[in-house]
């Protein structure tokens, strides 16, 4: 596919912010043009072949976006100036691209979007960012660089970039229309963002399929390949940072649900690997600090009771992996020893989700935990990959109401007798939209009743 006349690069440059998000939504959120050599002429104009500092690219299904936060977090309570690129955004792009938890200001903005819009005009929305994002990083003196890859490995826009490490969470099935009908094809694409010139890559516990993918790619290389848990023979982590790593079974997390526990083992594998190699020093107390402070928007995020609307929990669960992991964090011994039933349930997700598969997963949790309890399915504000509520309530059976908008699903939610927060998952962008509505939301931190430590 090719990029329509009008969203290509001003012969005078953009101005502003505003400039710079017409251009982008111009390019389109969910195009995709596959192949690296944009990304990677652009980057050889831009003298961006080395960052001045280790750099760590984040690849999997689930939970990507805690794993590269949960890194990120690790290095600034060592006192490093760290980056961290993540996607999709809620409220602004400027969320993406993150320095010392601070997103990139818009003054920032039109400068890089130029720079990196002159070494190649024809980057997408996901790979303009991604340019942009490498140049504010090399522009800041970081010690370390995080990134999160979008959908894949091999034709990601991220692994165009001058990685060090891959880290791999764990592979499941999403996105098959583009990246394979099965894990094995899934996991052989992802594979592929490790290349020559990494010192190493860890992975959190995979499905066999997937790791003998991850496997065959690394012995391709001869490169390194730890898994965190210590099965896989031949490729556990040392016996001292096997122990280190193994905090993250037991020490609070800044995140919660059970599956955050393997995220954060990876993120601590990947940190103790980088600091063996750089000669940094760590310690228990500092990991600690970092595992605690880890926040990311929208991943099981607790909003407490404001302005006479209840509480809220957020969760993107937007593939059949992820909705597993959500109802793994509401049954006993999750998040709350006594499991956590919601008041009311707002749900609606992607056409390309398998809602077939992902609706029975979340209609089978609510059945053990909140028998009886109102659904709401609104559809997805301009997205033209959102499923039509309708079709998402015939799955999902009679207790559920498809509705035309969220805030109209808030509302409903809102009058709810029953106990307990108004679960909202099944997609970011369902999330986006709430966050539309409640911007304040966005960063508010609020602690589960009763959550286990």
């Amino acid at each position: 596919m090719s990029i329509s006349c009008s969203c290509r690069f001003p012969e005078k440059g953009l101005k502003n912010f505003a400039e710079v998000l017409a251009h982008l939504n111009g390019l389109g959120l969910f195009h995709m043009e596959m192949g690296l050599e944009r990304m990677r002429g652009a980057l050889e104009k831009l003298g961006l072949t080395r960052f001045p500092c280790p750099s760590v690219q984040i690849v999997g299904t689930n939970g990507k976006g805690s794993t590269a936060t949960f890194l990120h977090s690790l290095a600034l309570a060592h006192g490093f100036r760290a980056g961290l690129y993540t996607s999709p955004h809620f409220l602004s792009p400027t969320e993406r691209i993150r320095m010392m938890r601070r997103s990139l200001p818009e003054s920032a903005w039109p400068n890089l979007a130029n720079r990196a819009l002159e070494a190649e005009p024809g980057l997408t929305y996901f790979e303009l960012l991604t340019v942009m994002a490498a140049l504010a990083f090399s522009d800041a003196d970081p010690d370390l660089l995080v990134f999160e890859a979008g959908l894949g490995g091999r034709f990601d826009a991220t692994s165009a970039l001058p990685l060090d490490m891959t880290c791999f969470v764990p592979i499941g099935l999403d996105h098959m229309r583009v990246l394979g009908p099965d894990v094995a094809s899934i996991a052989a694409d992802k594979a592929d963002a490790m290349h020559e010139g990494m010192f190493g890559a860890v992975s959190a516990p995979q499905e066999d399929d997937a790791w003998r993918a991850l496997e065959l790619r690394a012995g391709e290389l001869e490169l390194p390949l730890f898994e965190t848990t210590g099965t896989r023979k031949g490729h556990r982590l040392p016996p001292d940072l096997a122990e280190l790593v193994s905090l993250a079974d037991t020490a609070p997390l800044g995140l919660y649900g059970p599956y955050q526990r393997v995220n954060a083992k990876a993120a601590l594998a990947a940190w103790l690997l980088i600091c063996r190699r750089e000669g940094w020093k760590t310690d228990e107390k500092r990991i600690r600090k970092g595992l605690a402070e880890a926040f990311i928007p929208g991943r099981l995020h607790y909003v407490d009771a404001r302005g006479g609307y209840p509480p809220f929990l957020l969760d993107g669960a937007h593939n059949v992996h992820g909705m597993k992991a959500l109802r793994s964090a509401l049954l006993p011994g999750g998040i709350c020893e006594k499991g956590l039933a919601p008041s009311a349930v707002i749900f609606s997700c992607l056409e390309d989700k398998e809602p077939d598969e992902l609706v029975p997963v979340l209609a089978s949790t609510l059945e053990e935990i909140a028998p009886g309890v109102p659904v709401y399915i609104p559809a997805i504000a301009d997205n033209p990959r959102a499923a039509q509520p309708e079709t998402l309530a015939r799955i999902a059976g009679s207790e559920s109401r498809p509705l035309s908008s969220l805030r109209e699903a808030v509302e409903l939610a809102r009058d709810s007798t029953r106990h307990g927060p108004v679960l909202v998952c099944g997609s970011l962008y369902l999330l986006a939209e709430f966050f539309t509505l409640f911007p304040h939301a966005l960063y508010a931190r609020g602690i589960v009743p009763g959550a286990q430590t």
